[in-house]
């Protein structure tokens, strides 16, 4: 064998023409025949014309047409049959020589790119999963992180999504072109979505987000306040992706909360007695009005001095924290709504807002509903006080609205609040933090839990808005007390067989 072999395991073939040394490079692939072949070709010899060569030995081998041959990388002494055509048999072996080598340059080229591009695919897929595993780094960290301040006593951060400490850090929404699928809702649809019992449970996240959208439009708050319609779909986009995933406060509680406000709004027409700007106010109040909600309540807050509670002095952090998620979210030119109005008009309708959302922290439940109860029987809808106290309990009536709903949309509610409820007495104990019994999994169950807050909470509120609008009780008022006397059937079927239970006890201990 000859020593002109290579990493791509060609062919060579050395051809001694007058004692210069010609060579000829061949493809693997290439069989004697296709050497043959060119050969001829290209030296004006017929093809079933034998060629004969001579080895590096002196031996003599033939090329015939019958004759295959399988010895490559030998060197092979040419003997033309006619010597009147060495100089031409020379010129071509020659060209042929040059022409093999610079195609089989190319092949070697383009297999060398092929390799090298497969080495950086490569590298671009294991960079790719370093950029993976570097994420999945950083959150671990910040959990293990926030575990230990929890641990640690002092002030603690709560963990929500909008972080102070951040400075003048703002949300923006995680996908920037609004990506939820534009739905047609059916005439039902439209029509159920203005009631008390639209089941939310049956509903995807985006198409909630299309319902929320449908609302601005049939209110004519997109033509009233020039929203451009991208925008809208960018914010609402945007308020979705700042919710948590809460066992209760999430994403499907503030549509729950938002679509009883536009059930309301049709339900009271209160669009013939307040202004859009009222009507604006009251949706996007309810829309807003639990962002970022970290799924620890305000008393949490307090007592173990997070980061909220410190900001806030106390006074509604969880509250407060939502009002200033609101608006850091339509501060982004992408997500403001309000973009084409005046100032001072924008400037109220902030106002406004704040004031709703910092009125459903339940500390004060009693000085707004009694603020009510002395307005509603002389109640005049042109005076300013009179409608902004309206406004403040129809969204804490929304935001706690879920037992209007029929038992079968309601009852999963309460499941979600005692789970919610539970992590945080969890949490409390944990911690050595004071616990509330109604949130301690040891002391309450779902009928104590619902029966005093019905009774108490509800109700009360319910009738006294029932006063200015009587087409309340049976679609709303009614419901309330059906679930009243639901509870207390529970409550009683739950004492028999504790009272049942004790009496098995005592008597297996006498």
């Amino acid at each position: 064998m000859g020593s002109g072999s290579s990493s791509f395991a060609s062919k060579t073939l050395y051809l001694d023409v007058d004692g210069k040394v010609q060579r000829v490079i061949f493809s693997q692939y290439c069989s004697p025949c296709d050497i043959r072949e060119l050969l001829c070709s290209s030296s004006n010899i017929a093809r079933n014309t034998a060629i004969q060569l001579t080895d590096s030995e002196g031996g003599l081998i033939s090329i015939d047409p019958t004759m295959p041959t399988n010895t490559p990388n030998s060197l092979y002494k040419v003997v033309p049959q006619s010597t009147e055509k060495d100089d031409m048999f020379q010129n071509v072996l020659s060209q042929v020589a040059e022409q093999f080598s610079r195609a089989f340059r190319i092949n070697d080229l383009k297999t060398e790119v092929t390799s090298r591009l497969a080495m950086l695919e490569k590298r671009v897929e294991l960079e790719g999963l370093k950029v993976v595993d570097i994420e999945k780094c950083k959150n671990d960290l910040k959990k293990l992180r926030d575990e230990m301040t929890s641990r640690g006593g002092g002030r603690i951060n709560c963990g929500c999504k909008y972080n102070f400490s951040d400075g003048e850090k703002k949300l923006s929404p995680r996908r920037d072109v609004p990506s939820y699928p534009k739905y047609t809702l059916s005439q039902e649809t439209v029509e159920a979505l203005k009631k008390p019992t639209f089941d939310v449970w049956h509903w995807e996240h985006n198409e909630m987000l299309s319902c929320l959208e449908y609302m601005y439009h049939d209110l004519g708050l997109v033509k009233e306040f020039n929203m451009n319609p991208i925008t809208l779909k960018r914010w609402l986009l945007s308020i979705q992706e700042n919710y948590r995933e809460n066992p209760f406060h999430n994403f499907r509680h503030c549509f729950c909360v938002s679509q009883m406000m536009y059930g309301m709004i049709h339900l009271c027409n209160l669009q013939e007695k307040l202004t859009m700007t009222d009507i604006c106010i009251l949706m996007t109040a309810a829309v807003c009005h639990d962002l970022d909600h970290p799924g620890y309540n305000n008393t949490y807050q307090i007592n173990a001095r997070t980061e909220l509670a410190v900001r806030y002095n106390d006074i509604s952090p969880l509250e407060n924290h939502h009002c200033a998620v609101t608006f850091q979210i339509l501060t982004l030119p992408e997500c403001n709504i309000f973009a084409n109005i005046e100032p001072e008009a924008f400037k109220q309708i902030r106002q406004a807002i704040i004031t709703l959302i910092l009125a459903t922290d339940m500390a004060r439940h009693g000085e707004i509903l009694d603020s009510f109860k002395k307005k509603v029987d002389n109640f005049d809808f042109t005076n300013e006080e009179h409608v902004k106290c309206l406004k403040m309990v129809l969204i804490k009536c929304c935001d706690i609205s879920n037992e209007v709903r029929p038992t079968e949309v309601a009852e999963p509610w309460v499941d979600c609040l005692l789970e919610e409820y539970f992590m945080q007495s969890d949490r409390e104990k944990s911690e050595g933090l004071p616990v509330a019994p109604f949130m301690d999994r040891d002391k309450v169950t779902k009928p104590t839990a619902q029966i005093g807050f019905i009774k108490f909470v509800l109700i009360p509120m319910f009738e006294t808005v029932m006063k200015l609008f009587p087409q309340i009780e049976e679609i709303m008022v009614q419901p309330l007390r059906d679930s009243r006397d639901h509870y207390e059937e529970l409550k009683q079927i739950d004492d028999a067989m504790t009272e049942v239970t004790r009496d098995n006890l005592t008597h297996l201990l006498k």
